[in-house]
This record gives C-alpha cells, structure tokens and sequence, in this order.
C-alpha cells in the first residue's frame, strides 16, 4: 500500500540544457510553512497519545491556554484532530502560486483567504464528513446531497461538529473570519514563541535536504526525508511512492495547478508522514524532524504479513514454545499434537513474516522467535498505521 505522487516530466522541467541536479528537479522544493507546523500543534493538543515525544510542551500549552480559547478550539477540532486539513497548506490550491508558503502566517492567512468558498468548505469538511480523500466530488455548497452526508456524518460526531458545519455550509465567509481569527488567537497566545523556537531547525533542515537533492539527486533526498519514501522509476514512468496503510495517488504535472512537488518539514509532526494528493492540488509532503522516527521504519505491507502470521491460534502456541527455547520441527509436532508437515507449514509462515530465526546444530534445525522485532511490533504497528 503506498501513495504514488507521478513526476513524470517534471524533471528538467523549465530549466536550461545542462543544468544542475537541484535544477533539473528545480521544481520539487523543500520549504518552511508556519501554518502547516501550527496545524501540527494544534493536532497533538487535541490528541496527545499521538506524540509521546512533546508531551512536555503538550501539557504545559495545554495548561496555559485561556478558557475563551480552549473553549473556541473544542469547536473547530475536527479540522485537525484525526489529520490536519488540506485547508492549512492554502498555497498548494491556488494556481498562481509556486509551491511556496508564505513566510508568516500573516501571508500564509491571506492565501487561505484567496481559497474559494467551494474548495475552503470542501477541504474543511474532507475527512470529517464522509468524503472520499483523493476523488473528485461536488462541493456540498452546491450539491445537495454532499451536502446532507455532510450534516449526517457531523451529527453522528456531536453538537460541537455538527454546529460548526451547519454554519459552514449556511455562511462560510462568516465562520471562514471566525476561523482565521482562532488561529490568529492561537498565534499570540503560543504559536509565536513556539515557531520562533523552531523555525530555525526546519529551516536548516529544508537547506539540507535541498542541498543533498543538488548533490547526490532525488533519490538520495527522498531517503533523507525518510526512509518510507522511496523513487520509482519504470516503464510507466517515474514515482515518488510513500509507504502508508492507504491507496492514492497524484500528479505533480497537473495543468490546473503549479507543477512540482513540496516538502515541509514539521518538528510535531512526528511519527505522521503527511501526504496533499487531492486533486487540483499541488503534491505536499509534509515530514518529521527530530523526531525518534527509526532509521527503517517497518513497511506496512510486511507489518500487515507479522499481524497476519500472529492470528492463528496453533501459531500462538509454536510461539509460546520457541520464545522460550529453539525446538526442532518434530519436538514442536509433539508437544502440540500435531504433524511435522502441519508444524513446517506453520513455521514457513512465521519465517516469511521475519518472525522467527533458525540455526542448524548437527542434523537437526532449531527455530526460534526472534523476541527483538516481536517486542517491537507494537511500535512498529502504531507508528505504520499513524505515518
């Protein structure tokens, strides 16, 4: 499972003949965006299990904000509770511009504003309200019934979701000012001195990352950003392919939109890698810094092999045996009543999976759990299906 961002064509896109690796892809850059990175705040206040890593700044933000504010974000949660709207990257829906955010969130507010009330309501409602991400639907401001699965889904949610998108979808102007000035609000009441505190780091990072997308080409850059991005290239064209626990995919040469691709880094983003491929958007990937992301994250396809593998129940019982000693094929077979081939075939599947290890002492062949990528299964399970 992954999500497919097409490049193909991009490259040498716009730039002379001869040029430089970082302008060959000049149009895939790496940048810094204050609304995306208060988007990530905002995330981890509202769900704080998410980022183990920031619990401390979690928990005194949280403590600091006034009962006005606190009250006011309750409101607008969902805009960023489960992911973060696509309404916080504003620059990558607006044609004219080239995939780059504002340098405050001033002007990055002011590109929200240039967002239609079609694409605002339906970026906003996106996630929460029963749309499909990645496919092109009607606006619920004009189609009615987008509009009505809209109003059900927000009221299975409660009173706070479903009054807040009534209103949206009644007088978006109204709540789209209501909106900018909670996140104005945000901005002085914490964001400020948190992005002061930050901004250099990301800034630092987005050189490097396009210092190494100059030097050593794409691939390497994508490797830098994390390790579940990887490059494609193949006879149906050149990819950029992120490992995630869903299905989607994108252009970076869509005629309607600035071609290319942009990366942001985000110091609360950890452990989500976040990926804008909606249509008649402009590609953003939005990765973690300094976060305790592992050097090779599992793939969710081999995670999904591991859960799999654990589910059986005769396999639970070869585990119980084999964690706490190596057994043979035929002591597994006799101390669970079974057949040497049923035992074989069960422990084929635990080995595909990377489960188990095996060394061979004379003529016999000994298996035994691997208890270190057992024990970190968990983790790898939590950060997969959160990335």
């Amino acid at each position: 499972m992954s999500v497919s961002i097409d490049i193909t064509g991009l490259r040498g896109m716009g730039a002379p003949p001869g040029s430089s690796e970082a302008e060959s892809w000049g149009r895939i850059v790496f940048r810094t965006s204050p609304l995306a990175e208060l988007a990530t705040t905002l995330h981890a206040l509202a769900e704080p299990d998410h980022h183990p890593g920031i619990q401390g700044w979690v928990t005194a933000t949280a403590a600091s904000l006034k009962p006005d504010l606190a009250d006011r974000l309750t409101q607008a949660d969902f805009l960023w509770r489960h992911i973060f709207s696509d309404i916080f990257l504003p620059f990558a829906g607006l044609p004219d511009r080239d995939g780059s955010p504002g340098a405050t969130l001033e002007e990055e507010l002011d590109a929200l504003d240039r967002l239609s009330d079609e694409r605002f309501v339906g970026a906003a409602l996106e996630f929460s309200c029963g749309s499909r991400y990645g496919g092109v639907l009607p606006s619920p401001l004009v189609d009615r019934t987008r509009h009505d699965i809209a109003l059900e889904v927000a009221a299975s949610r409660g009173p706070e979701q479903l009054g807040f998108t009534r209103r949206l979808l009644e007088d978006p102007p109204t709540v789209r000012a209501w909106v900018r000035r909670l996140l104005e609000d945000c901005h002085e009441a914490f964001f400020a001195d948190t992005w002061r505190r930050v901004h250099t780091q990301l800034a630092a990072d987005a050189r490097h990352k396009t210092e190494i997308l100059r030097r050593k080409g794409l691939r390497e850059a994508l490797t830098a950003v994390s390790a579940a991005l990887s490059l494609n290239e193949g006879p149906g064209g050149t990819r950029i392919e992120a490992d995630k626990l869903v299905h989607g995919s994108t252009t970076a040469v869509d005629p309607a939109i600035a071609p290319g691709v942009t990366f942001l880094p985000s110091y609360h983003g950890w452990p989500h890698l976040t990926v804008l491929y909606a249509p008649g958007w402009r590609p953003v990937v939005m990765y973690p810094v300094g976060g305790p992301e592992p050097a090779s994250p599992a793939p969710v396809e081999l995670i999904q092999l591991r859960l799999d593998a654990l589910a059986h129940p005769i396999r639970l019982r070869l585990c119980r045996n084999i964690a706490r000693s190596p057994y043979t094929t035929s002591e597994l077979a006799v101390a669970n009543d079974l057949s040497a081939p049923e035992v074989s075939r069960h422990l084929a599947v635990l080995k595909k999976a990377g489960l188990i290890t095996t060394r061979r002492r004379g003529r016999y062949v000994l298996h035994q759990l691997d208890v270190t990528v057992v024990a970190r299964l968990g983790s790898d399970f939590l950060e997969g299906i959160l990335r």
